[in-house]
């Protein structure tokens, strides 16, 4: 499931209208379709001019955005997204190039096997669809690298399905509004997708846009740390607002990158990506110098690990480079 999309540096939460009403508290749920056509009106006016989002931009443009948006801010990839798509503007362009240029190309999104898994999915679509975008959850989901999330959020956003989206933001957004819950639970729950599929509209188009919709409004109004319920079109709908936001039952997640071996792994990376020629293990035994002494360990460790994840390839014992595959 892909991160919050949070907003761009220069995008800020939309400017209060008029006080939101405070009825009192309610044990019935905000009926789907009144939230679904508040939430619309909203987007129609505070949606964010992304690239992707733009009826010119292809399938395959929708594609790429979707994997670099996990776990990844809106803001960071922006300009990758914009490079990218100039070097490779369609999946055989990509699956022509050798992997390793995928890998460099990613520069510093992080979590550098989704580089691989686009490759590699690129290269199932030249070879099953003829180079195009399939257009159905089912014949997304079959190609290397795309779950759940991703086989719906193409096949809604570029081909304009109605399938079910579910993002963190959605997540978020639903469990405040119906279940009263600050936060949706740590792991995806069935029951979450059935609350969502609720709120799918028939329409295939007007689903389109109520899956784009909700996710922004979870990314710029009901942000998990600091929700702006003064600008929210469903506030008065919301079961958490109405209830005077009480705390969260699941703590939001925290992971420490600070000496991991994720950080080493990037270290080692960064040293192959900018290099022309392969690279000798001593040289990059200098990138991680630190954190050899605190862990003895640490350094063959990332090394195989970036090796077994196909990453990067050895020449010899003592040469490696990115993969030319």
């Amino acid at each position: 499931m892909p991160a919050d999309r949070v907003e761009m540096p220069t995008v800020h939460p939309p400017v209060p209208g008029p006080a939101v009403p405070e009825p009192e508290p309610t044990d019935e749920a905000p009926a789907a379709a009144q939230v679904v056509g508040r939430v619309l009106d909203w987007y129609a006016v505070h949606a964010r001019d992304l690239p992707w989002r733009r009826p010119e931009c292809s399938a395959w443009g929708v594609m790429v955005s979707e994997f670099m948006l996990q776990q990844t801010p809106v803001a960071r990839v922006l300009g990758p997204w914009a490079t990218w798509m100039d070097q490779w503007p369609t999946p055989a362009a990509l699956a022509a190039a050798p992997a390793g240029e995928a890998i460099r190309m990613w520069g510093r999104l992080g979590y550098p096997r989704r580089a691989l898994r686009l490759h590699r999915t690129a290269q199932a679509i030249v070879e099953r669809h003829d180079g195009r975008v399939p257009g159905t959850e089912a014949e997304l989901r079959a190609l290397p690298g795309v779950g759940e999330y991703t086989a719906a959020a193409v096949a809604a956003f570029a081909h304009r399905r109605r399938t079910v989206v579910v993002d963190t933001n959605v997540r978020r957004l639903l469990a405040r509004l119906v279940r009263g819950d600050a936060q949706a639970p740590a792991h995806p729950r069935a029951a979450e997708r059935a609350l969502a599929a609720e709120h799918v509209p028939d329409d295939p188009e007007r689903a389109a846009t109520w899956a784009v919709s909700s996710m922004e409004l979870g990314a710029l109004v009901c942000t998990a740390r600091t929700p702006h319920c003064e600008t929210c079109p469903v506030a008065d709908l919301c079961a958490w607002h109405l209830a005077g936001h009480p705390e969260g039952t699941y703590a939001p997640r925290t992971q420490s990158y600070e000496g991991t071996d994720r950080q080493c792994r990037g270290a080692l990376l960064a040293v192959l990506r900018e290099a022309e020629t392969p690279v000798p293990t001593i040289e990059l035994r200098r990138a991680w110098p630190a954190r050899r002494a605190a862990d003895p360990d640490q350094f063959d460790r990332a090394l195989a690990g970036l090796a077994g994840d196909g990453l990067v390839a050895a020449l010899d014992a003592e040469h490696w480079t990115l993969p030319t595959g």
